[in-house]
């Protein structure tokens, strides 16, 4: 038990939450995916919310894109210590990637450039399907998505660098993940 990759998928959009960006813990959680090399995948509801984060406080690292500002934003609606329980443990690809690039390099163009595949979807068309009950393609979505984080983080694990596109063009940069 060494790592666990965590995706969410929200009930709502900024432009529909008092606040917008700045009330991300508004959006609700819809669902949450998560991979370990034991137990694989497992889906989180919301009313599972609490479940989901004390199962993260179990593991040494947590891994995800963006969980900082958004993922943990977001479950700490339904469990406030969110951040100062998980902080520490987490590698939030998108931070470190940014602090080495002076920006925030899309999840999209980094699966691109590192590992040849697009994402299947985007989070506005996740919205919509959890609102047309189509839960399956929300779950399909989201695994789809953890599988893309955690294959990159594996890649830079492995190699030391991961890639994103500059203007088209594959881009390498170094990590330590």
């Amino acid at each position: 038990m060494s790592e666990i990759f965590l995706d969410v998928e929200t009930q709502r959009i900024q432009s529909e939450v008092p606040g917008g960006w700045d009330n991300i813990a508004g959006f609700g959680l819809a669902l949450a995916v998560t991979w370990d090399d034991v137990a694989g995948f497992r889906t989180w509801l919301e009313p599972d919310a609490q479940a989901l984060v004390n199962e993260l406080a179990r593991f040494p690292r947590v891994v995800g894109y963006n969980v900082l500002r958004f993922d943990y934003t977001v479950l700490s609606a339904y469990q406030s210590n969110v951040h100062s329980l998980l902080q520490a443990k987490t590698t939030d690809m998108l931070v470190d990637l940014s602090r080495r690039l002076g920006f925030r390099p899309p999840l999209e163009s980094v699966a691109q450039a590192t590992l040849g595949r697009s994402k299947t979807s985007d989070g506005l068309s996740a919205v919509r399907w959890f609102r047309e009950g189509q839960i399956d393609r929300v779950i399909a979505y989201c695994r789809e998505d953890v599988t893309i984080t955690r294959d990159i983080f594996y890649h830079g694990r492995q190699h030391g660098h991961v890639l994103y596109l500059d203007r088209g063009r594959p881009t390498r940069v170094i990590v330590r993940w």
